[in-house]
């Protein structure tokens, strides 16, 4: 049988644009990971040769999302606890030795 199967995977977030920015690391050659127009969802699609590798691509991307949105989450809870905005960084280091 000839053809290649494809699916389309779209999932909705609180952050779409980290959640993508996690899995797209991950993705294969026959994959594409982008945010949906509207901005609130990740659009995943993927396209293999046969049915077996397109199953096989599918389960690994559902377990990539899974940590993706739990390290998002993660580092939501996080950011509520510390605000990234704290002020000037600088690559000196101001601690002084007194010895």
């Amino acid at each position: 049988m000839t053809g290649r199967r494809r699916a389309t995977i779209r999932t909705t977030h609180d952050d779409p644009e980290l959640v993508a920015r996690a899995l797209c690391p991950d993705n294969t050659a026959e994959m594409e990971t982008d945010v949906a127009e509207d901005e609130t969802a990740v659009v995943t699609r993927i396209e293999r040769e046969t049915t077996g590798g397109l199953h096989s691509t599918v389960d690994d991307y559902v377990v990539n999302l899974e940590v993706a949105v739990a390290v998002a989450q993660s580092a939501r809870n996080e950011q509520g606890e510390h605000p990234a905005d704290t002020g000037t960084v600088s690559d000196t280091d101001t601690t002084h030795d007194t010895q």
